[in-house]
């Protein structure tokens, strides 16, 4: 049966999945995003509480669609992995992304920037970072009471909610996870991955060639076994065939004497 479209009525407020904007306007600003975007989803892959998302598009305030923004990277603590068309902030329990980071573009106007800031300080953004790679120029904002205030100083800054570490060269940004090692490029994580799941085989298959020899060694134990207790039950046959034998040669001796034969001269 095919499914008929969803119509909207009167009072029904659509929020839209796109915005119409790219995500990016030139390579450097798309290899940014997806470097920050799929290092931070690896670093918090194995934290269900814990959503990353690129270039998504953010509802705070139910009821009005046109409030809205799409960050390059945001990261949400609180809420469940998965996927979703936009964020609608009411419908994940009412948590605001706490971290948002921008790439910018020779296209980034001052005033753009401004309202971003507005945005991200009005809705509860904890830290905003802004890196300029053209410019090689990097900022940051993390809140203090009810407003974002500027870090005064970003060289190695420490996202306190990240753990992550900026430093800026003179040439450019580097990013280090909390275990000091410097970000990945996406081909970099993919081929570590293709290493994970090789290893992961691997590991698999060693553990059933030793669940096999396992297996093979519990068969030759109950093959021991069966022949050790049918050795035991012909010993006991035997045993008890000697100890007829004996009650018999017992039995004859005594009515040979009883017969007045000699049985040992006999």
């Amino acid at each position: 049966m095919v499914s008929q479209p969803k119509i909207a009525t009167q009072h029904e407020i659509i929020y839209p999945d796109s915005d119409g904007k790219p995500m990016a306007e030139n390579t450097i600003q798309f290899r940014w995003i997806m470097t920050i975007y799929h290092n931070l989803a690896w670093l918090f892959a194995l934290q269900a509480d814990v959503f990353v998302a690129g270039d998504l598009l953010w509802y705070p305030v139910e009821g009005n669609n046109k409030i809205r923004q799409a960050p390059d990277v945001m990261v949400v603590f609180g809420v469940e992995k998965g996927d979703r068309g936009s964020y609608q902030q009411w419908k994940e329990k009412a948590i605001a992304p706490q971290v948002v980071l921008e790439i910018l573009s020779p296209g980034n106007r001052p005033g753009e920037l401004t309202r971003k800031l507005l945005f991200y300080d009005r809705y509860g953004v904890e830290e905003y970072y802004i890196y300029d790679p053209e410019n090689n120029d990097l900022s940051g904002c993390i809140r203090s009471g009810d407003r974002l205030a500027m870090i005064e100083e970003m060289q190695n800054w420490v996202s306190p909610r990240l753990q992550v570490r900026f430093e800026l060269s003179e040439e450019t940004l580097t990013l280090y996870n909390p275990q000091g090692q410097p970000f990945s490029s996406p081909l970099e994580i993919e081929q570590q991955l293709q290493q994970e799941r090789s290893r992961a085989k691997q590991v698999t298959a060693e553990l059933e060639e030793e669940r096999s020899r396992a297996e093979q060694e519990r068969l030759r134990a109950e093959q021991v076994t069966a022949e050790l207790e049918e050795e035991r039950s012909r010993a006991e046959q035997m045993t008890a065939e000697l100890e007829e034998e004996r009650r018999k040669a017992k039995r004859l001796e005594m009515l040979l004497r009883e017969a007045g034969i000699d049985g040992d001269r006999l």
